[in-house]
């Protein structure tokens, strides 16, 4: 690594490298980039991660250490009461075996979106359309393990691409 690329600060297109632990506010991990040796990679200014934690981590530089709280209207948005509904079983046409926690998509007026199954009783079947962590603050320990400047395809496709390139 050449000291330039050391002393690189997050800006738009750049590709950065972070571990990162994601916490609830009871302390429970929800997710993890420790123990899976590769560190989470992705271009920063195209939406790849959280906007909250991205606006965090504008102006840092490899070495960094943070802790980020995330409000949910910078995160996965707000819960929205409107988007828990409760459909008749028959509505799952053709699927012989329901559970809870499992996913589907769905068709709405504002596009498709994905669903969960949070309850069922009887030939009732709650099911919801927000996101698993919408209204939660978010609060993510990280450290930034590199920077760099992304390359023109990376920039075309609005994502990061591994050593070897990336198959579409």
């Amino acid at each position: 690594m050449t000291v330039h690329e050391s002393s690189m600060q997050i800006s738009q297109d750049m590709v950065v490298s972070i571990h990162y632990t994601l916490t609830n506010n009871a302390g429970e991990t929800i997710d993890s980039s420790v123990g899976r040796g590769e560190p989470l990679a992705y271009l920063h200014g195209h939406g790849n991660i959280v906007p909250g934690l991205e606006n965090a981590l504008t102006g840092k530089a490899i070495g960094d250490k943070l802790d980020v709280a995330v409000k949910p209207e910078e995160g996965y948005g707000e819960h929205y009461a409107e988007l828990v509904q409760q459909v008749p079983r028959e509505a799952f046409e053709g699927v012989e075996h329901l559970e809870t926690g499992m996913q589907f998509q769905a068709d709405t007026g504002a596009g498709p979106r994905l669903f969960t199954i949070t309850a069922i009783e009887g030939d009732q079947v709650t099911v919801d359309g927000n996101h698993p962590l919408a209204g939660e603050v978010l609060n993510f320990a990280v450290e930034i393990t590199a920077v760099r400047t992304a390359s023109e395809e990376e920039l075309a496709h609005g994502h990061v691409h591994g050593p070897e390139g990336h198959d579409h």
